[in-house]
């Protein structure tokens, strides 16, 4: 890893997701700046953790893409889940824990150690909040695997990064960067390369998408989450 320092500018994917998780005071910004203002660079296809080995330390995905990934014994991998900026790699309230999945970068990523929430309890809260949404992804990602055809697995997918990458802001309107192969998708979805680039093509033609470039813009996200039954998911009762 390459220690660098980062702009004020650079920060705010990270910061807005936390955020919006939970109302952050004054003072616990302050704390997400000093971190994030200090990060390290690993390059693409670097593990950030590996499975079976200690966790040192929570990590704050400032930038980049990162992915859980489990590999098997004949080099074949599934991609558990895809990490975006906001996200708190390692969080754990096991002592002396060990990486359950291997933690690998999609893109050239950058880092930092966040701030302990002993002692700011809004942060704890978001802390919180971002681990049961994580539990609830990957229990999306089961019945994605299992229940969904392919073309409803592409679809969910892509409903679930455009929630996540409007939470901190990377989203603009129903457009947004994904900076995944056809061959990353099939290995997160179950799919060869060829079925993805098939599926993607229908679903152009049907008028739900459009992918060009690494960008994706989603014609009508609340149509096409109706199209295939997908529910948002809600881990807090924000009604209480």
């Amino acid at each position: 890893m390459m220690r660098t320092a980062l702009s004020m500018q650079g920060h705010e994917a990270a910061l807005l997701r936390l955020a919006a998780l939970s109302p952050l005071a004054p003072a616990t910004l302050s704390a997400l700046a000093v971190a994030v203002a200090h990060v390290q660079t690993v390059r693409a296809r670097r593990e950030l953790l590996s499975e079976g080995r200690a966790i040192e330390a929570p990590q704050l995905l400032v930038r980049g893409w990162a992915a859980r990934v489990r590999l098997l014994p004949d080099g074949r991998r599934q991609f558990l889940n895809f990490l975006v900026p906001g996200d708190v790699i390692g969080l754990s309230d096991v002592p002396q824990p060990l990486a359950t999945a291997t933690v690998v970068a999609v893109t050239d990523v950058m880092v930092c150690t966040p701030p302990d929430a002993a002692q700011l309890p809004d942060l704890a809260a978001a802390y919180a909040i971002a681990r049961a949404m994580d539990e609830a992804q990957l229990l999306a990602q089961i019945v994605r695997l299992g229940r969904f055809n392919a073309q409803e697995r592409i679809a969910d997918l892509l409903l679930e990064l455009h929630e996540r990458l409007t939470l901190n802001g990377l989203a603009r309107g129903n457009a947004f960067d994904v900076p995944l192969t056809q061959e990353a998708v099939a290995d997160a979805l179950g799919l060869t390369s060829v079925h993805v680039n098939r599926m993607v093509q229908q679903a152009r033609r049907d008028g739900d998408l459009q992918w060009k470039g690494g960008r994706v813009t989603l014609t009508d996200p609340v149509a096409l989450a109706q199209k295939i039954g997908r529910q948002p998911p809600r881990v807090q009762d924000t009604a209480a």
